[in-house]
């Protein structure tokens, strides 16, 4: 798969939007702060692509990339921001709600966390409803650049626990600053592209 032969689809507001055309569906989630857009562009090895496909104004739509005609890298909205009004919060939540309980949305689920901190609240919800799909998640924790390498390996086991994540699902070092663990986190998501 040429991961260079990547194009912004649609931002999906609604149930209605969703993309429904049985291509493999890699969705990607992760606090607004966690570098979610620098990890899929680390991935994609493009600079700013998630940003540009985005449109500004766009923050709590469903954004759609088609990767080499034959998978979507699907980028779910940030979540934990504290500057969006109680209404916007709760039309997230609604879209989130609708599009995870849908069957056949997900293909993977790669959830983005800090490895630098005790996962929040937040990402206990949202690790929940991808383990409530029963699809595979991909856990990548970000920002590694960040630790010391004696670091690395309690905090990942501080998120798994704090996740309560099954054995099945896997759990990989990154940056998206220096690139460490690309190689290893796009062998994972092509097993399902």
């Amino acid at each position: 798969m040429n991961l260079q032969n990547a194009e912004f689809i649609k931002s999906a507001a609604s149930p209605a939007d969703f993309i429904r055309d049985g291509r493999p569906n890699i969705v990607f989630s992760g606090k607004s702060n966690v570098g979610k857009s620098s990890v899929i562009n680390r991935l994609l090895g493009r600079k700013n692509f998630a940003r540009v496909g985005a449109q500004p104004g766009k923050t709590t739509h469903i954004n759609y990339f088609l990767i080499d005609g034959g998978a979507y890298f699907t980028d779910l909205p940030g979540y934990g921001y504290a500057k969006v009004s109680k209404a916007e919060q709760a039309r997230w939540a609604e879209l989130m709600e609708r599009f995870f309980a849908e069957p056949g949305l997900i293909t993977l689920g790669v959830m983005i966390v800090d490895a630098r901190h005790k996962p929040t609240a937040n990402d206990v919800t949202m690790a929940d409803w991808f383990l409530q799909t029963d699809c595979p998640l991909l856990l990548v924790a970000n920002k590694t650049d960040k630790l010391k390498p004696r670091e690395i390996a309690p905090n990942l086991e501080l998120i798994r626990e704090t996740l309560a994540l099954p054995e099945r699902a896997v759990l990989l070092p990154f940056s998206a600053e220096t690139g460490a663990g690309r190689d290893a986190v796009l062998s994972e998501i092509l097993k399902y592209c």
